[in-house]
């Protein structure tokens, strides 16, 4: 049996990601390891600190620099993060600046939302119905 134990989203400043990642998001950093100018920097969530690990993700390689500005551009969102109560977090998350390319609306089964995580990368929030 295969599990996923870490998963990346490209930043474009390690700590501005941390910041914005606990602060502002609630992570929980769980691995900060120095590997010469950049670092091993991984983050979970408080509701599953064991779970996967979420690795802030340097771009230091010019083709996953392009992708992930593509990406942007286009407005499609690097990852999706799941959440109990979307019109919540996007009321908190306003409420701290967070910035939003789609308010909470409903797509099929489940609610959408999709912010601007200030290191390069859109993030969808999903709330199932």
């Amino acid at each position: 049996m295969i599990k996923i134990f870490v998963t990346s989203v490209p930043v474009s400043d390690q700590q501005k990601a941390l910041q914005f990642y606990t602060d502002v998001l609630g992570f929980i950093k769980k691995t900060d390891v120095p590997l010469g100018e950049h670092k091993w920097l991984t983050v979970v969530s408080q509701a599953e600190q064991a779970g996967v690990e979420l690795l802030l993700e340097p771009m230091a390689f010019e083709p996953a620099r392009l992708y992930q500005q593509a990406l942007k551009e286009a407005g499609i969102p690097w990852t999706c993060f799941k959440v109990e109560d979307i019109d919540q977090e996007y009321q908190r998350l306003c409420e701290l600046g967070v910035e939003f390319s789609i308010a909470p609306r409903e797509a099929g089964n489940v609610k959408i939302a999709v912010l601007d995580d200030t290191c390069g990368n859109y993030i969808q929030l999903m709330q199932e119905l």
